[in-house]
């Protein structure tokens, strides 16, 4: 059975990161036998982090604060999730269903697609949205 995704619950969740006046800084999307659905929202990135484990595939999309002494932005950023012990099969099938996500997550700065909890660190991603930004004025104050 080919893999759908429930836009509305997605689309929200979505939303909820996208907004400023929310402090919703992360959504995860999970698949619920062949729909991909919300795994959940919230604040800390930490609380993220912990959904990502060893044996689940998952898609996330979180807001990070970066930008250097001129100025702070919120940048955004697709984690595709890939646990260690998720299956050939599933793995090969998380590329193509990772089409129907980018239909809902549609803006952001950078991808990443990370089987290693190392990569998951909020250090590691804001460094590569920094990079990715553009302009650094931190450089001249070295």
């Amino acid at each position: 059975m080919p893999t759908q995704i429930d836009k509305d619950a997605c689309r929200e969740a979505y939303n909820q990161v996208r907004d400023d006046n929310s402090d919703t800084s992360w959504a995860a999307f999970k698949y619920e036998d062949s729909v991909i659905v919300p795994a959940g929202v919230g604040t800390d990135y930490r609380d993220f982090k912990q959904l990502c484990t060893d044996d689940v595939p998952l898609f996330g999309f979180v807001r990070f604060l970066t930008g250097d002494a001129m100025s702070k932005r919120a940048k955004f950023t697709l984690i595709t999730w890939i646990g260690e012990r998720v299956g050939g099969l599933q793995r090969a099938k998380i590329s193509t269903d990772k089409t129907l996500v980018k239909d809902v997550v549609q803006n952001f700065a950078k991808e990443f697609m990370v089987s290693d909890p190392r990569e998951l660190e909020e250090e590691y991603l804001c460094s590569e949205l920094r990079k990715a930004g553009g302009a650094n004025y931190d450089a001249q104050a070295e």
